[in-house]
């Protein structure tokens, strides 16, 4: 039976993932697609509903991003958003042109209650605008549905084509009914049944494993992360013993990581998995010498893990497949997904080496966001202290210490993250703020502790706030707690005199301090 699902067309836009995961939490399954997808191809989709993104774009600009005309004769509903309302209104004969007054921030609308786009919706709305182009006349059997102070056509839509075009951004929190608005997309206009329930997934996902499984054996790539604990899990419950897991403490972990992730999934912890320890701290070290690119260090830490693997692949004997904690924004961020940039290769997606000594790759998380994976544990009875642990990357501190990476050098992270984790906690501010972290920079400078002259490394601390890991704030820690960690981290790690904080936002910066 096909799931159903709204199809996202991505222009290059920053919030492409949010809109995505703003569709899913109407229990819609939602998928992002590139721009230049074949027309064919989208129909085969029966897509219930088609949203376009926004893009940095001028749609009447030679060269820009656009669509087949085709895409609006689907009989499909059609949501264009900014940059994908503006080439909507260009390509069906209405005027684009560049705005009189920009409009970049939080903007008061007011909206038509005819439309059930706006059904439930406040008369006056605040949303987020971004845009220096905007619509100067409607296309041919389209009415304005909302407008702002500078924007006469803010919203617009023509029921009997069934298009619908914003000028702002629902997506994100800023705009404050924006979920309300797609929600009435989804459910009023595109009539969705609303199915994609994480229950429901869970269970059609392991029986389905099951299935493909057979008698076959399967190795599990586990890192103690909730990815691949999630995976893990889920694959224990499919195949039961058919399952080992294999852990590869690379060196990489956060202190006392690899003694923490063997208590729980190892021989005498609650799942009694069949478990392998790999300590190849070593070896990683040994290929990441004199290596700084960060892409580079992703690379090699991840074709390395695939050849620990495929070593204990053999030990084991014959091995059918191997399973990742793969999931949705790491096939989105890899370039796999949609039209924007590579942001970052991942091992599990974006980085394989060309020969791979497994049948096939299982990835049960890929079609997840990151709160949908732990929705997804819960279901499975994980404790939910080990659900919502701090997110950690595949490649581990490799890419939170800047420049080369030495034993020394994770010595003075694992022990700088180490305090300020215990610091956050002990503060009350560990379930306020959802990402936290020390990181190494590459910087050495001049300092005075006891009277003497050092010549040592910055610590940068990072924690932000989000909901979807889309996007993100940098958290207010207060000052006093800062300064608390900033005296135990130079105090009680040897080799930094400096510490900082970073107040950066994703975007224009990532999560990660790499």
């Amino acid at each position: 039976m096909d799931r159903e699902k709204i199809i996202v067309i991505d222009f290059g836009g920053q919030y492409n993932q949010l809109v995505a995961r703003r569709v899913r939490e109407c229990n819609v399954y939602c998928e992002i697609y590139s721009y230049k997808t074949d027309i064919e191809t989208i129909r085969q989709m029966k897509p219930k509903g088609i949203i376009l993104t926004g893009g940095p774009n001028s749609c009447y600009e030679e060269g820009a991003p656009s669509a087949s005309l085709e895409l609006f004769k689907l009989g499909v509903p059609v949501l264009g958003l900014c940059y994908g309302a503006q080439l909507m209104m260009h390509l069906l004969g209405g005027h684009v042109c560049k705005a009189p007054v920009r409009e970049y921030g939080k903007i008061e609308i007011t909206v038509d209650h005819s439309s059930r786009l706006f059904s439930g919706v406040q008369d006056k709305t605040i949303c987020w605008m971004s845009h220096n182009d905007y619509i100067e006349n409607v296309a041919p059997g389209f009415r304005v549905i909302a407008y702002s102070d500078n924007c006469p056509a803010a919203a617009v839509e023509s029921v009997e084509q069934g298009l619908y075009a914003f000028q702002f951004h629902p997506e994100v929190l800023h705009t404050v009914e924006g979920r309300t608005m797609l929600h009435n997309f989804v459910y009023a206009v595109c009539g969705c049944a609303g199915d994609w329930k994480m229950d429901a997934f869970v269970e059609n996902t392991v029986k389905a494993l099951r299935e493909k499984v057979g008698d076959g054996k399967v190795l599990c790539a586990l890192s103690g992360g909730v990815d691949s604990s999630v995976a893990a899990v889920m694959l224990a419950k499919a195949v039961g013993d058919q399952l080992t897991c294999v852990f590869v403490d690379h060196g990489l972990l956060r202190k006392n990581e690899g003694d923490e992730v063997e208590e729980v999934f190892g021989p005498n912890g609650p799942y009694r998995l069949n478990f392998i320890r790999v300590n190849a701290q070593e070896r990683f070290y040994t290929k990441l010498k004199g290596v700084e690119e960060p892409e580079r260090k992703r690379k090699i830490i991840g074709e390395e893990f695939i050849r620990v693997f495929e070593e204990e692949a053999k030990k084991i004997g014959k091995v059918d497949f191997l399973v990742q904690g793969t999931i949705y924004p790491d096939v989105v961020e890899s370039g796999l997904g949609g039209e924007s940039a590579v942001i970052k290769s991942h091992h599990n997606v974006g980085g394989l080496p060309d020969y791979v000594d497994f049948k096939e790759i299982i990835e049960p998380l890929r079609d997840l966001f990151k709160d949908e994976v732990r929705k997804a544990g819960l279901e499975l009875g994980i404790p939910a202290k080990l659900v919502y642990r701090q997110p950690f990357p595949g490649p581990g501190l490799g890419i939170r210490i800047i420049g080369e990476v030495t034993a020394e050098k994770v010595r003075i992270v694992q022990d700088a993250d180490a305090i300020y984790r215990e610091e956050i906690a002990e503060a009350g501010l560990d379930k306020e703020i959802n990402q936290y972290f020390a990181a190494l920079t590459n910087m050495r400078s001049v300092g005075v502790m006891g009277d003497e002259r050092t010549y040592d490394y910055a610590v940068v601390l990072r924690a932000v706030r989000t909901i979807d890991f889309m996007t993100a704030e940098a958290a207010e820690i207060p000052y006093e707690v800062l300064t608390k960690v900033m005296n135990r981290i130079v105090n009680e790690v040897r080799g930094v005199n400096r510490v900082f904080y970073d107040i950066s936002s994703k975007p224009p910066g990532t999560i990660e301090f790499e």
